[in-house]
């Protein structure tokens, strides 16, 4: 019997709602450590933040460093004498706990279900991402999780999707979809990989030509209609 089509579905700001989560958690996290959370200083981990994980999805440095040295920058920057390590721990822990859902992923989830076979792909943590995970009651969607911790290989590399793939009996790429909003770990992962991707695109970026997604989305509802297009058997 032929396996139903392969949906990788990104976690962080595909089907959770990273960014509010971000923003919560460093909130909390700087309370703990005496600091006031202005909305300047938030804005600018974020972005701090996201320079580092490309960084390391580029392999210029590690995870270890990654999770460490956006604090130590961020407080660097505004002379304040707190810990890195210690934000790292405390942020991690506030972050663990609670999720907030992009618009329209659980009636995603449950329209895709039973259909597909629904993977997940992450790069985060395993403690951030398995309490995220329960917190959002939706592991029972999922055939399985893939976190790149757990696989000693980070997106965008080659390694991360074949050591992911490789735990999928069967896996056929030409019934395979990946799904993410990052050109530069989602659909570039996809590419090295050799497996069809769509770019959920939900902020509206501008698309870069040396990193094309085969597909393009800018809500969650627009994809069964894809899926549907791509593999007609299973929408039947």
């Amino acid at each position: 019997m032929r396996r139903r089509p392969a949906v990788l579905l990104d976690l962080d700001d595909t089907i959770l709602d990273f960014h509010k989560a971000e923003a919560a958690a460093l909130s909390k996290t700087l309370r703990e450590m005496g600091l006031e959370p202005r909305e300047e200083i938030l804005r600018r981990y974020s972005a701090i933040n996201r320079r580092q994980w490309e960084l390391l999805e580029e392999g210029k440095q590690t995870r270890e460093e990654t999770l460490t040295r956006r604090f130590e920058i961020l407080f660097s920057e505004y002379g304040i004498a707190a810990s890195g390590p210690e934000a790292r721990d405390r942020y991690e822990d506030n972050l663990a706990v609670g999720h907030y859902f992009m618009p329209g992923a659980e009636e995603l989830l449950e329209a895709l279900h039973g259909r597909y076979e629904l993977y997940i792909i992450s790069n985060g943590t395993p403690k951030v991402q398995a309490g995220r995970i329960a917190s959002a009651g939706i592991a029972p969607y999922f055939e399985k999780i893939f976190v790149s911790e757990e696989l000693g290989a980070v997106k965008p590399s080659a390694a991360f999707f074949e050591r992911s793939v490789g735990r999928i009996p069967g896996f056929d790429r030409e019934r395979a979809l990946l799904v993410g909003d990052s050109l530069s770990s989602d659909i570039r992962g996809a590419r090295n990989a050799g497996i069809r991707s769509c770019w959920f695109n939900h902020r509206g970026e501008a698309p870069r030509a040396d990193i094309p997604a085969d597909f393009e989305i800018r809500a969650l509802s627009e994809l069964p209609p894809l899926l549907a297009r791509l593999f007609p058997a299973e929408s039947a």
